[in-house]
């Protein structure tokens, strides 16, 4: 199912809420944390999407989550967001997940605003009949109470993980430790009756009646009057842990029982950790309960997951399995560690999320290197950057040496005579020499020259080829990579390439970038480029305007014929006018571009464009005027053969939980050299969009996504 892993990041951003006011919340998840959880729901067999739970978060979840109005199969968001700012922060993302009606693992508003409140909490426990701690609440430093009795621990009665706590003695350490915390949280103060003796953690998975009490975790304290400080939580491991504790069966079932009963009277979902003093006599006091305890490998939960026979993966997807069960009354999960005998899916996805932050550092590679189609050496520097990391995987390299533009790249993981795949990629930007745009990210986009058009695709293939050698499947697959370098020049010489390497294969796979739906591409217009000389060599030197007004009137008839353009596209690219020094120019250069949807419309448009460039103006001087036609790509219309595998791909995108849909792309494509009767198809890289401009960019979360796709398709071709 698709699972939306929702977190906060460590710094509040300003652009992530409307205003920064109150209380910000000190409880994070460190990113390799959120990782790892996201890894574990991935080999759960669950399609997981990370966001970051500010502003933007409703945006997203519309974006991502399944509608199950329409008839999809529901989603599920695992809650790891503590909250950005303000009162009762835990309650913020549930609380939007109920507005918005998307199920969701972990308590509801109501049970995590009581827990949040240690005050609310040991009033539910009392009237429960639940042992509690005495307690006193401070409004201000000076409050008195006739029976208070010492030693107490002083706590703010808003916040967790143990912040502020101190114990005192005497009134005057009493009135100097709240005042300091009234003024640091900005709350009443929770003053409760110091229990010395045993501390122990208890946690909890599941629902009423169905309840799984984890092996009890004693926190060795090794001094009955110490406690556990939120320094000793964050530290690595934390304190040294005993699991099970050493207690009698009676005083363990004792325990359990009372966690029981405190979860239940609290009204909590899914999973908690309750943390309990024993004093000297074997009295228990609950002291409180956690409704978003920590996941952390270091914390008590897993500690005490691991004794019960947990693996971290089996943790962490009971954990959402129980609130699928409480939502749906049966489970969509896959518990345990994967193996190969799981769904290619399944492993691939979790071999990818694990993998994420490498494939992310190719891309930048990629990326900051400028390899603008003229700037051959960076070209054919990134073609044997990409080589060797598929050498690695058992391809072999034929280079097919180019003397005006960069080199091509020809390479197999086999011998055979046919491929069971070509995929079709190039090498080269539009960009100048010097406008490269660097790699860099910004919320859930990666910006940089090239990123969308060509090299996030790059990087999405060798994932998913690196994913299908993790699953041992790739050795399955008769796979051929052509790269070329000369796509900003419409493939004027790798033509012959595309269409010779196309003959010998089964299925050609383009790596354009996805549209920002999940487009893939199944037809993109024609291309061709003109470039047109006008020569005036009778125009004399004491002539003040030259050629330019004729020029200006053939750009004008060309600016006319683009104003109501359907299905076609017409674009000046370049005006150059020149003329001997001291004279007026008497010849100039006109580069115009012209895409279109359908051949006869190629041709009706070419013969305009010919008759406009031709045509002599009334009243001005003869040009002799010579139309070079540069380069030409056919446009792709949607062949059955190409309807056949769009449906392929399009059940698998279901077992992915992946939406796709058919695209038109304006951008001509390599696969416009594919013969037509071949199945051939676009738009398998990372969703993007804003080709070939300084906000070129791809979007974060799907290259995970679509190299697992890329990953199912690439082996579907073999069977």
């Amino acid at each position: 199912m698709k699972v939306a892993l929702i977190y906060n990041e460590t710094q509040i951003d300003p652009s992530d809420v409307i205003n920064v006011f109150g209380m910000t919340t000190k409880e994070h998840y460190s990113p390799k944390a959120v990782e790892r959880v996201a890894r574990a729901l991935e080999k759960g067999g669950h399609t997981v999407k990370v966001i970051e739970g500010d502003i933007h978060l409703a945006d997203e979840l519309k974006e991502f989550m399944p509608k199950v109005i329409e008839g999809d199969t529901p989603g599920m968001v695992f809650n790891m967001a503590y909250g950005i700012q303000g009162q009762n922060r835990y309650t913020h993302v549930p609380a939007m997940m109920e507005m918005l009606g998307i199920p969701y693992m972990g308590s509801g508003p109501a049970g995590h605003a009581i827990v949040q409140d240690k005050v609310m909490t040991k009033i539910v426990l009392q009237r429960n009949n639940i042992p509690t701690p005495g307690f006193w609440v401070f409004k201000t430093a000076n409050d008195d109470f006739e029976d208070l009795v010492f030693p107490v621990i002083v706590k703010p009665k808003l916040e967790s993980t143990s912040m502020g706590m101190e114990v005192v003695d005497n009134w005057d350490d009493l009135r100097k430790a709240v005042a300091i915390q009234i003024e640091k949280f900005q709350q009443e103060i929770l003053v409760e009756q110091f229990v010395s003796g045993r501390e122990f953690a208890v946690g909890i998975i599941g629902n009423s009646p169905n309840l799984e009490v984890l092996p009890i975790v004693e926190i060795n304290l090794g001094d009955p009057d110490k406690i556990q400080t939120k320094s000793d939580k964050v530290k690595k491991g934390g304190m040294d842990k005993i699991c099970p504790a050493p207690l009698s069966k009676e005083k363990t079932e004792e325990l359990r029982q009372l966690c029981i009963k405190a979860f239940t009277s609290l009204g909590l979902y899914d999973y908690t950790r309750v943390d309990i003093r024993m004093d000297k006599d074997e009295n228990f006091y609950i002291l409180e309960l956690n409704s978003m305890a920590s996941l952390g490998m270091g914390g008590s939960l897993f500690y005490a997951a691991k004794t019960a026979g947990h693996t971290y993966e089996s943790m962490v997807n009971k954990i959402l399995d129980v609130a699928v069960m409480r939502y749906f009354g049966s489970s969509h999960t896959v518990i345990g560690e994967p193996d190969m005998t799981q769904p290619l899916r399944v492993v691939a996805r979790t071999y990818l999320r694990g993998h994420l932050q490498s494939i992310k550092e190719n891309l930048r590679d990629f990326v900051n290197l400028n390899t603008h189609v003229h700037n051959t050496d960076n070209v054919n520097r990134l073609g044997i950057m990409v080589s060797r990391r598929l050498r690695h995987l058992g391809f072999n390299d034929e280079i097919l040496k180019q003397f005006d533009v960069g080199d091509f790249h020809y390479m197999r993981n086999h011998s055979e005579p046919q491929n069971d795949v070509l995929i079709v990629s190039h090498l080269d930007t539009h960009y100048g020499p010097n406008d490269l745009i660097n790699y860099y990210e910004d919320d859930d986009r990666i910006y940089g020259s090239g990123i969308a058009e060509s090299k996030g695709g790059i990087a999405v293939m060798l994932s998913a080829l690196h994913a299908l050698r993790f699953a041992k499947r790739l050795r399955k697959v008769k796979c051929a990579i052509l790269l070329t370098t000369d796509d900003s020049l419409g493939g004027r010489f790798s033509k012959k390439f595309v269409q010779e390497f196309s003959k010998k294969s089964k299925y050609i796979i383009g790596l354009k970038s996805a549209s920002k739906d999940g487009g893939i591409i199944t037809t993109c217009y024609g291309r061709n480029d003109y470039q047109i000389r006008f020569t005036a060599p009778n125009i004399s030197s004491s002539d003040i305007h030259g050629i330019i007004p004729v020029l200006g009137k053939k750009i004008s008839a060309i600016e006319k014929l683009s104003k109501d353009e359907k299905d076609y596209r017409i674009r000046t690219t370049s005006i150059v006018a020149q003329g001997t020094y001291g004279h007026t120019p008497n010849y100039a250069t006109l580069s115009i571009v012209c895409a279109y949807k359908n051949p006869r419309l190629g041709e009706t448009l070419d013969s305009r464009i010919r008759t406009i460039m031709k045509k002599r103006e009334s009243g001005s001087p003869k040009l002799d005027v010579s139309i070079n036609q540069l380069q030409t790509r056919p446009p792709v219309i949607e062949e059955e053969s190409d309807k056949a595998f769009y449906e392929m791909i399009e059940d698998l995108a279901k077992k992915h939980e992946i939406k796709i849909k058919r695209h038109e792309q304006i951008m001509s494509s390599d696969i416009s050299n594919v013969p037509a009767e071949l199945p051939a198809l676009d738009g398998f890289g990372p969703k993007g969009d804003r080709y070939r401009s300084t906000q070129e960019y791809i979007i974060h979360d799907s290259i995970v996504e679509r190299a697992a796709l890329l990953t199912s398709v690439i082996y579907k071709c073999s069977q």
